[in-house]
Protein backbone atom coordinates (compact mmCIF):
# COMPACT_ATOMS: atom_id res chain seq x y z
CA UNK A 1 0.00 0.00 0.00
CA UNK A 2 2.75 2.43 -0.05
CA UNK A 3 2.16 3.28 -3.65
CA UNK A 4 -1.27 4.26 -2.53
CA UNK A 5 -0.26 6.48 0.52
CA UNK A 6 2.25 8.29 -1.91
CA UNK A 7 -0.30 9.01 -4.21
CA UNK A 8 -3.01 10.57 -1.37
CA UNK A 9 0.16 12.15 0.08
CA UNK A 10 0.99 13.99 -2.79
CA UNK A 11 -2.36 14.70 -3.41
CA UNK A 12 -3.55 16.50 -0.51
CA UNK A 13 -0.45 18.12 -0.47
CA UNK A 14 -0.95 19.30 -4.51
CA UNK A 15 -4.70 19.46 -3.57
CA UNK A 16 -4.96 22.77 -5.19
CA UNK A 17 -3.22 21.95 -8.67
CA UNK A 18 -5.22 18.98 -8.68
CA UNK A 19 -8.69 20.81 -7.91
CA UNK A 20 -8.00 22.93 -10.83
CA UNK A 21 -7.43 19.63 -13.25
CA UNK A 22 -10.76 18.94 -12.15
CA UNK A 23 -12.29 22.27 -13.48
CA UNK A 24 -10.37 22.53 -16.74
CA UNK A 25 -12.56 18.62 -17.44
CA UNK A 26 -15.17 19.71 -15.84
CA UNK A 27 -15.56 22.53 -18.23
CA UNK A 28 -14.72 20.64 -21.57
CA UNK A 29 -16.85 17.40 -20.32
CA UNK A 30 -20.66 17.21 -19.44
CA UNK A 31 -22.26 15.00 -16.61
CA UNK A 32 -23.47 11.94 -17.14
CA UNK A 33 -21.21 10.69 -19.90
CA UNK A 34 -19.77 7.24 -20.70
CA UNK A 35 -15.80 7.86 -19.77
CA UNK A 36 -12.54 6.00 -20.05
CA UNK A 37 -9.28 7.25 -18.48
CA UNK A 38 -6.06 6.03 -19.38
CA UNK A 39 -4.21 6.33 -16.30
CA UNK A 40 -6.48 6.68 -13.94
CA UNK A 41 -4.53 6.81 -10.15
CA UNK A 42 -6.57 6.33 -7.41
CA UNK A 43 -9.77 7.20 -9.35
CA UNK A 44 -10.79 10.96 -8.21
CA UNK A 45 -10.38 13.05 -11.16
CA UNK A 46 -12.71 9.95 -13.37
CA UNK A 47 -15.52 10.19 -10.44
CA UNK A 48 -15.43 13.70 -10.13
CA UNK A 49 -16.77 14.21 -13.51
CA UNK A 50 -20.14 11.96 -12.51
CA UNK A 51 -20.30 9.94 -15.57
CA UNK A 52 -23.07 7.07 -16.53
CA UNK A 53 -20.34 4.70 -16.65
CA UNK A 54 -17.09 5.66 -15.78
CA UNK A 55 -14.17 3.09 -16.64
CA UNK A 56 -10.22 3.51 -15.31
CA UNK A 57 -7.25 2.06 -16.25
CA UNK A 58 -4.86 1.80 -14.16
CA UNK A 59 -0.57 0.09 -14.40
CA UNK A 60 0.04 -0.80 -11.26
CA UNK A 61 -2.19 -2.98 -9.19
CA UNK A 62 -1.89 -1.76 -6.18
CA UNK A 63 -3.64 1.58 -6.89
CA UNK A 64 -6.08 0.47 -9.40
CA UNK A 65 -7.17 -2.12 -6.10
CA UNK A 66 -7.62 0.82 -4.02
CA UNK A 67 -9.33 2.74 -6.95
CA UNK A 68 -11.69 0.21 -7.19
CA UNK A 69 -12.36 -0.15 -3.53
CA UNK A 70 -12.94 3.73 -3.18
CA UNK A 71 -15.06 4.61 -5.95
CA UNK A 72 -17.34 1.52 -6.44
CA UNK A 73 -19.39 3.45 -9.40
CA UNK A 74 -16.40 3.12 -11.69
CA UNK A 75 -14.98 0.04 -13.27
CA UNK A 76 -11.73 -0.24 -12.72
CA UNK A 77 -9.00 -2.67 -14.79
CA UNK A 78 -5.37 -3.06 -13.85
CA UNK A 79 -3.66 -3.16 -17.56
CA UNK A 80 -1.05 -1.41 -19.74
CA UNK A 81 -3.21 1.02 -21.73
CA UNK A 82 -1.19 0.07 -24.33
CA UNK A 83 -1.95 -3.73 -24.97
CA UNK A 84 -5.81 -3.14 -24.36
CA UNK A 85 -8.89 -4.23 -26.47
CA UNK A 86 -12.76 -3.70 -25.78
CA UNK A 87 -13.27 -7.14 -24.86
CA UNK A 88 -10.79 -6.29 -21.95
CA UNK A 89 -12.83 -4.39 -19.91
CA UNK A 90 -15.83 -5.83 -20.75
CA UNK A 91 -17.44 -3.15 -23.26
CA UNK A 92 -18.31 -2.83 -27.14
CA UNK A 93 -20.00 0.38 -26.89
CA UNK A 94 -18.05 3.55 -27.75
CA UNK A 95 -17.04 5.84 -24.96
CA UNK A 96 -17.87 9.30 -25.28
CA UNK A 97 -14.83 10.83 -23.84
CA UNK A 98 -11.41 9.21 -22.95
CA UNK A 99 -9.45 10.92 -20.69
CA UNK A 100 -5.55 10.80 -20.75
CA UNK A 101 -4.32 13.15 -17.68
CA UNK A 102 -0.68 13.58 -17.10
CA UNK A 103 0.17 9.76 -18.74
CA UNK A 104 1.29 10.63 -21.98
CA UNK A 105 4.85 11.90 -20.57
CA UNK A 106 5.63 8.56 -18.82
CA UNK A 107 3.91 5.70 -21.89
CA UNK A 108 6.23 3.38 -23.88
CA UNK A 109 5.02 4.20 -27.14
CA UNK A 110 2.51 7.24 -27.10
CA UNK A 111 1.76 6.55 -31.38
CA UNK A 112 0.76 2.86 -30.14
CA UNK A 113 -1.68 4.25 -27.34
CA UNK A 114 -3.37 6.87 -29.41
CA UNK A 115 -3.67 4.50 -32.07
CA UNK A 116 -5.07 1.81 -29.86
CA UNK A 117 -7.62 4.14 -28.68
CA UNK A 118 -9.54 3.86 -31.93
CA UNK A 119 -11.10 0.56 -30.59
CA UNK A 120 -12.66 2.36 -27.99
CA UNK A 121 -13.93 5.73 -30.02
CA UNK A 122 -16.33 6.44 -32.75
CA UNK A 123 -16.95 9.88 -34.49
CA UNK A 124 -18.67 11.01 -31.82
CA UNK A 125 -15.87 10.55 -29.19
CA UNK A 126 -13.49 13.32 -28.00
CA UNK A 127 -9.83 13.31 -26.61
CA UNK A 128 -9.11 14.82 -23.55
CA UNK A 129 -5.54 15.09 -22.96
CA UNK A 130 -3.53 17.07 -20.19
CA UNK A 131 0.06 17.33 -19.56
CA UNK A 132 2.82 19.40 -18.29
CA UNK A 133 4.20 22.39 -19.75
CA UNK A 134 7.43 21.45 -20.59
CA UNK A 135 9.34 25.12 -18.95
CA UNK A 136 8.31 24.06 -15.37
CA UNK A 137 10.44 20.90 -15.85
CA UNK A 138 13.50 22.35 -13.90
CA UNK A 139 11.04 23.39 -11.04
CA UNK A 140 8.76 19.94 -11.14
CA UNK A 141 12.27 17.91 -11.18
CA UNK A 142 13.39 20.25 -7.80
CA UNK A 143 9.97 19.82 -6.18
CA UNK A 144 10.33 15.79 -6.33
CA UNK A 145 14.14 15.95 -4.72
CA UNK A 146 12.98 18.70 -2.09
CA UNK A 147 10.04 15.93 -1.50
CA UNK A 148 7.18 18.17 -2.90
CA UNK A 149 5.71 16.14 -5.72
CA UNK A 150 5.29 12.47 -6.06
CA UNK A 151 8.73 10.96 -7.72
CA UNK A 152 8.17 10.15 -11.50
CA UNK A 153 9.57 7.40 -13.70
CA UNK A 154 11.60 8.54 -16.36
CA UNK A 155 9.60 11.10 -18.39
CA UNK A 156 9.13 12.68 -21.81
CA UNK A 157 8.87 16.05 -21.84
CA UNK A 158 6.14 16.82 -24.46
CA UNK A 159 5.96 20.24 -25.88
CA UNK A 160 2.14 20.71 -27.64
CA UNK A 161 4.00 20.65 -30.61
CA UNK A 162 4.80 16.90 -29.93
CA UNK A 163 1.43 16.02 -28.92
CA UNK A 164 -0.12 17.79 -31.84
CA UNK A 165 2.20 15.86 -34.01
CA UNK A 166 1.35 12.39 -32.78
CA UNK A 167 -2.42 13.07 -32.63
CA UNK A 168 -2.30 14.24 -36.47
CA UNK A 169 -0.15 10.68 -37.21
CA UNK A 170 -2.23 8.53 -35.23
CA UNK A 171 -5.44 9.97 -36.68
CA UNK A 172 -6.45 12.21 -34.61
CA UNK A 173 -7.52 15.85 -35.17
CA UNK A 174 -7.20 19.06 -32.67
CA UNK A 175 -10.59 20.91 -31.62
CA UNK A 176 -8.73 23.26 -29.59
CA UNK A 177 -6.66 23.95 -27.01
CA UNK A 178 -5.31 25.77 -23.48
CA UNK A 179 -3.31 26.69 -20.80
CA UNK A 180 -4.19 26.68 -17.11
CA UNK A 181 -2.95 26.86 -13.58
CA UNK A 182 0.12 29.71 -12.67
CA UNK A 183 0.18 28.67 -9.25
CA UNK A 184 -0.54 24.88 -7.97
CA UNK A 185 0.12 25.76 -4.50
CA UNK A 186 -2.41 28.06 -2.38
CA UNK A 187 -1.60 31.49 -1.50
CA UNK A 188 -5.02 32.90 -0.12
CA UNK A 189 -6.54 35.64 -2.84
CA UNK A 190 -3.55 35.34 -5.24
CA UNK A 191 -3.41 32.07 -6.13
CA UNK A 192 -7.39 31.94 -7.17
CA UNK A 193 -7.23 34.83 -8.71
CA UNK A 194 -3.74 34.06 -10.39
CA UNK A 195 -5.54 30.67 -12.01
CA UNK A 196 -8.90 32.31 -12.85
CA UNK A 197 -8.08 35.14 -14.75
CA UNK A 198 -4.39 36.15 -15.11
CA UNK A 199 -3.67 32.30 -16.43
CA UNK A 200 -5.81 32.59 -19.77
CA UNK A 201 -4.32 36.29 -20.56
CA UNK A 202 -1.93 36.11 -23.58
CA UNK A 203 1.62 35.77 -23.63
CA UNK A 204 1.47 35.23 -19.65
CA UNK A 205 -0.76 31.40 -20.57
CA UNK A 206 2.15 30.06 -22.00
CA UNK A 207 3.48 29.99 -18.37
CA UNK A 208 1.02 28.19 -16.57
CA UNK A 209 1.90 24.36 -15.44
CA UNK A 210 -1.11 22.26 -17.25
CA UNK A 211 -1.52 22.48 -21.17
CA UNK A 212 -4.65 20.43 -22.19
CA UNK A 213 -6.26 19.84 -25.70
CA UNK A 214 -9.71 18.17 -27.03
CA UNK A 215 -9.03 16.11 -30.28
CA UNK A 216 -11.27 13.99 -32.37
CA UNK A 217 -11.31 10.66 -34.39
CA UNK A 218 -10.62 11.24 -38.14
CA UNK A 219 -13.93 12.27 -40.05
CA UNK A 220 -16.17 10.24 -41.57
CA UNK A 221 -18.58 10.52 -44.58
CA UNK A 222 -22.13 10.24 -43.39
CA UNK A 223 -24.78 8.88 -45.72
CA UNK A 224 -28.89 7.96 -45.59
CA UNK A 225 -29.65 11.43 -44.52
CA UNK A 226 -33.02 13.52 -44.30
CA UNK A 227 -32.77 17.43 -43.81
CA UNK A 228 -34.79 19.93 -41.97
CA UNK A 229 -34.55 23.62 -43.03
CA UNK A 230 -36.19 25.94 -41.04
CA UNK A 231 -37.44 29.48 -42.11
CA UNK A 232 -38.24 32.07 -39.15
CA UNK A 233 -40.43 34.61 -40.99
CA UNK A 234 -42.01 37.87 -40.00
CA UNK A 235 -42.74 40.39 -42.12
CA UNK A 236 -42.02 38.59 -44.89
CA UNK A 237 -44.47 37.51 -47.45
CA UNK A 238 -42.90 39.19 -50.67
CA UNK A 239 -40.06 35.85 -50.25
CA UNK A 240 -41.48 32.69 -49.13
CA UNK A 241 -42.45 32.38 -52.56
CA UNK A 242 -39.09 32.77 -54.20
CA UNK A 243 -37.64 30.88 -51.05
CA UNK A 244 -39.30 27.66 -52.11
CA UNK A 245 -38.97 28.15 -55.67
CA UNK A 246 -35.00 28.43 -55.61
CA UNK A 247 -34.81 25.92 -52.80
CA UNK A 248 -32.61 23.13 -54.57
CA UNK A 249 -32.96 19.62 -54.81
CA UNK A 250 -30.25 18.09 -51.98
CA UNK A 251 -31.01 14.17 -53.08
CA UNK A 252 -32.11 13.65 -49.28
CA UNK A 253 -35.41 13.68 -47.91
CA UNK A 254 -35.75 17.58 -47.46
CA UNK A 255 -38.72 19.40 -45.68
CA UNK A 256 -38.92 22.64 -44.87
CA UNK A 257 -40.70 24.38 -42.10
CA UNK A 258 -41.94 27.99 -41.88
CA UNK A 259 -42.47 29.44 -38.06
CA UNK A 260 -44.64 32.73 -38.76
CA UNK A 261 -43.99 34.83 -35.94
CA UNK A 262 -46.26 38.07 -35.35
CA UNK A 263 -46.22 39.17 -39.17
CA UNK A 264 -47.87 42.84 -39.22
CA UNK A 265 -48.12 42.10 -43.37
CA UNK A 266 -49.94 38.79 -44.75
CA UNK A 267 -46.81 36.94 -43.96
CA UNK A 268 -49.03 33.77 -42.94
CA UNK A 269 -51.45 33.80 -45.60
CA UNK A 270 -48.72 33.81 -48.04
CA UNK A 271 -47.32 31.19 -46.19
CA UNK A 272 -50.74 28.73 -46.05
CA UNK A 273 -51.14 29.79 -49.98
CA UNK A 274 -47.54 28.76 -51.19
CA UNK A 275 -47.98 25.52 -48.67
CA UNK A 276 -51.68 24.90 -50.65
CA UNK A 277 -50.32 25.58 -54.43
CA UNK A 278 -46.97 23.26 -53.91
CA UNK A 279 -46.52 20.09 -55.80
CA UNK A 280 -42.79 19.06 -55.78
CA UNK A 281 -40.66 16.77 -53.86
CA UNK A 282 -40.12 18.90 -50.52
CA UNK A 283 -42.20 18.49 -47.44
CA UNK A 284 -43.67 21.48 -46.60
CA UNK A 285 -44.97 21.98 -42.88
CA UNK A 286 -45.92 25.30 -41.40
CA UNK A 287 -46.06 26.96 -37.60
CA UNK A 288 -47.24 29.95 -36.12
CA UNK A 289 -44.97 30.52 -32.53
CA UNK A 290 -46.27 31.63 -29.34
CA UNK A 291 -43.35 33.55 -28.14
CA UNK A 292 -41.61 36.02 -29.45
CA UNK A 293 -38.22 36.40 -30.78
CA UNK A 294 -36.04 34.63 -33.46
CA UNK A 295 -34.47 32.17 -31.28
CA UNK A 296 -38.16 30.79 -30.07
CA UNK A 297 -38.98 30.66 -33.83
CA UNK A 298 -36.38 28.18 -34.40
CA UNK A 299 -36.44 26.36 -31.47
CA UNK A 300 -40.14 25.45 -32.38
CA UNK A 301 -38.82 24.19 -36.22
CA UNK A 302 -36.31 22.43 -34.49
CA UNK A 303 -38.76 20.54 -32.43
CA UNK A 304 -41.29 19.87 -35.06
CA UNK A 305 -38.16 18.83 -37.45
CA UNK A 306 -38.30 14.97 -38.56
CA UNK A 307 -34.90 15.55 -40.19
CA UNK A 308 -31.50 14.11 -39.50
CA UNK A 309 -29.77 17.22 -40.42
CA UNK A 310 -31.19 21.21 -39.15
CA UNK A 311 -30.94 24.06 -40.75
CA UNK A 312 -31.57 27.60 -40.33
CA UNK A 313 -32.31 29.96 -43.29
CA UNK A 314 -33.27 33.48 -42.75
CA UNK A 315 -36.48 34.65 -44.76
CA UNK A 316 -34.67 37.58 -46.00
CA UNK A 317 -32.74 35.14 -48.38
CA UNK A 318 -29.65 37.83 -47.83
CA UNK A 319 -28.46 34.25 -47.80
CA UNK A 320 -29.37 32.87 -50.95
CA UNK A 321 -30.78 28.74 -50.49
CA UNK A 322 -29.03 27.74 -53.46
CA UNK A 323 -25.66 28.27 -51.48
CA UNK A 324 -27.23 25.57 -48.88
CA UNK A 325 -25.76 22.54 -50.30
CA UNK A 326 -22.34 23.52 -49.76
CA UNK A 327 -23.32 23.62 -45.74
CA UNK A 328 -24.82 19.99 -45.88
CA UNK A 329 -22.08 18.49 -48.11
CA UNK A 330 -19.50 20.06 -45.27
CA UNK A 331 -21.66 18.75 -42.72
CA UNK A 332 -21.78 14.86 -44.06
CA UNK A 333 -18.30 14.82 -45.13
CA UNK A 334 -17.64 14.94 -42.09
CA UNK A 335 -15.30 17.81 -41.76
CA UNK A 336 -17.28 19.86 -39.91
CA UNK A 337 -20.11 19.13 -37.27
CA UNK A 338 -21.30 22.69 -37.10
CA UNK A 339 -21.23 24.78 -40.47
CA UNK A 340 -21.60 28.42 -39.73
CA UNK A 341 -22.24 31.14 -42.40
CA UNK A 342 -19.52 33.55 -43.05
CA UNK A 343 -20.58 36.96 -44.75
CA UNK A 344 -17.08 38.38 -44.65
CA UNK A 345 -15.49 36.43 -47.38
CA UNK A 346 -16.51 37.69 -50.34
CA UNK A 347 -17.25 41.32 -51.63
CA UNK A 348 -21.11 43.04 -50.17
CA UNK A 349 -22.70 45.93 -51.12
CA UNK A 350 -22.46 48.84 -48.31
CA UNK A 351 -26.25 48.23 -48.89
CA UNK A 352 -26.29 44.62 -47.49
CA UNK A 353 -23.80 45.75 -44.52
CA UNK A 354 -22.61 48.74 -43.52
CA UNK A 355 -19.16 49.61 -43.26
CA UNK A 356 -19.50 50.30 -39.46
CA UNK A 357 -21.64 46.89 -39.22
CA UNK A 358 -18.52 45.09 -41.01
CA UNK A 359 -15.84 46.27 -38.50
CA UNK A 360 -17.96 45.37 -35.74
CA UNK A 361 -18.71 41.51 -36.79
CA UNK A 362 -15.03 41.53 -37.08
CA UNK A 363 -14.11 43.02 -33.85
CA UNK A 364 -16.31 40.87 -32.27
CA UNK A 365 -15.66 37.92 -34.10
CA UNK A 366 -11.66 38.15 -33.11
CA UNK A 367 -12.83 38.19 -29.41
CA UNK A 368 -15.30 35.18 -29.77
CA UNK A 369 -12.34 33.26 -31.73
CA UNK A 370 -10.07 33.75 -28.24
CA UNK A 371 -12.87 33.10 -25.80
CA UNK A 372 -14.30 29.82 -27.24
CA UNK A 373 -10.83 28.82 -28.70
CA UNK A 374 -11.85 27.79 -32.21
CA UNK A 375 -12.06 30.15 -35.40
CA UNK A 376 -15.16 31.99 -36.04
CA UNK A 377 -14.87 34.75 -38.83
CA UNK A 378 -18.92 35.53 -38.61
CA UNK A 379 -20.56 35.53 -35.48
CA UNK A 380 -24.19 36.85 -36.61
CA UNK A 381 -24.17 35.27 -39.85
CA UNK A 382 -28.01 33.75 -39.24
CA UNK A 383 -27.54 30.45 -41.35
CA UNK A 384 -26.31 27.42 -39.36
CA UNK A 385 -26.05 24.28 -40.10
CA UNK A 386 -25.87 20.92 -37.23
CA UNK A 387 -26.98 17.47 -36.61
CA UNK A 388 -30.35 16.94 -34.79
CA UNK A 389 -28.18 15.00 -32.21
CA UNK A 390 -26.11 17.25 -31.36
CA UNK A 391 -28.67 19.73 -31.24
CA UNK A 392 -30.76 17.87 -28.55
CA UNK A 393 -27.49 18.05 -26.68
CA UNK A 394 -27.25 21.54 -26.68
CA UNK A 395 -30.59 21.38 -26.00
CA UNK A 396 -29.78 19.49 -22.81
CA UNK A 397 -27.32 21.34 -21.76
CA UNK A 398 -28.61 25.04 -22.28
CA UNK A 399 -28.99 25.13 -18.34
CA UNK A 400 -25.34 25.88 -17.96
CA UNK A 401 -25.46 29.44 -20.02
CA UNK A 402 -29.34 30.10 -19.31
CA UNK A 403 -31.68 31.89 -21.40
CA UNK A 404 -29.53 34.78 -22.71
CA UNK A 405 -30.02 35.05 -26.18
CA UNK A 406 -32.94 36.11 -28.42
CA UNK A 407 -31.35 35.68 -32.16
CA UNK A 408 -30.27 32.12 -30.90
CA UNK A 409 -27.06 32.58 -32.54
CA UNK A 410 -24.73 32.41 -29.43
CA UNK A 411 -27.07 30.03 -28.15
CA UNK A 412 -25.93 27.56 -30.59
CA UNK A 413 -22.40 28.83 -31.15
CA UNK A 414 -21.38 28.17 -27.51
CA UNK A 415 -23.98 24.94 -27.11
CA UNK A 416 -21.70 23.60 -29.93
CA UNK A 417 -18.37 24.64 -28.29
CA UNK A 418 -19.13 23.14 -25.09
CA UNK A 419 -20.07 20.44 -27.20
CA UNK A 420 -16.06 20.32 -28.18
CA UNK A 421 -18.09 20.22 -31.68
CA UNK A 422 -15.76 21.11 -34.56
CA UNK A 423 -17.20 24.46 -35.96
CA UNK A 424 -16.34 25.46 -39.97
CA UNK A 425 -17.73 28.34 -41.18
CA UNK A 426 -18.52 28.24 -45.07
CA UNK A 427 -18.28 31.43 -46.96
CA UNK A 428 -21.60 32.81 -48.59
CA UNK A 429 -22.14 35.80 -51.06
CA UNK A 430 -24.13 37.85 -49.02
CA UNK A 431 -27.39 39.35 -50.47
CA UNK A 432 -29.10 42.92 -50.27
CA UNK A 433 -32.63 42.33 -49.27
CA UNK A 434 -35.35 42.31 -52.29
CA UNK A 435 -38.46 42.67 -50.28
CA UNK A 436 -39.09 44.63 -46.31
CA UNK A 437 -36.57 46.10 -44.19
CA UNK A 438 -34.20 44.18 -41.10
CA UNK A 439 -35.72 43.30 -37.79
CA UNK A 440 -33.01 43.93 -36.32
CA UNK A 441 -31.79 47.33 -34.62
CA UNK A 442 -27.94 47.66 -35.07
CA UNK A 443 -27.56 49.48 -31.63
CA UNK A 444 -29.64 46.63 -29.85
CA UNK A 445 -27.33 44.46 -31.73
CA UNK A 446 -24.18 45.43 -30.40
CA UNK A 447 -25.43 45.61 -26.63
CA UNK A 448 -26.24 42.02 -27.35
CA UNK A 449 -22.88 41.25 -28.75
CA UNK A 450 -21.36 42.62 -25.45
CA UNK A 451 -23.23 40.63 -23.23
CA UNK A 452 -22.42 37.65 -25.25
CA UNK A 453 -18.81 38.46 -24.90
CA UNK A 454 -19.37 38.39 -21.29
CA UNK A 455 -21.43 35.70 -20.86
CA UNK A 456 -18.17 33.72 -22.87
CA UNK A 457 -15.49 34.90 -20.70
CA UNK A 458 -17.29 33.76 -17.63
CA UNK A 459 -18.99 30.30 -18.79
CA UNK A 460 -16.14 29.20 -21.30
CA UNK A 461 -12.89 30.94 -20.40
CA UNK A 462 -12.77 32.49 -16.82
CA UNK A 463 -13.56 29.94 -14.96
CA UNK A 464 -13.40 29.42 -11.16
Amino acid sequence: MKKVYSKLYYRNLNRTYYKDLESIHELLIPEGQRILEIGCGVGDLLSSLKPSYGVGIELDDTVANFARERHQNLQIYNANAENIFPKDINTNVPFDFIIINNTLNIVNDVNVLLERLDAFSNSQTRLVISFHNWLWQPLLKLSEKLGQRQPQPPESWLTPGDVSNLLDISGWEILKHGQRCLLPRNIPIVTSFANRWLSQLPIIENLCVTHWMVARPSPVKHKDSSISIVIPARNESGNIASAIKRMPDFGIPTEVIFVEGHSKDNTWEEINRVCSEYQGSISLEKFRQQGKGKADAVWLGFEKAKGDILVILDADLTVRPEDIPLFVKTLLSGNGEFINGCRLVYPRTNAAMPLLNTLANRFFASVFSWLLRQRIKDTLCGTKVLWKNDYQKIKEGRKYFGDFDPFGDFDLLFGASKLNLKIVEVPIRYQERIYGSSNISHIKEGLILAKMCLIAAFKMRFIP
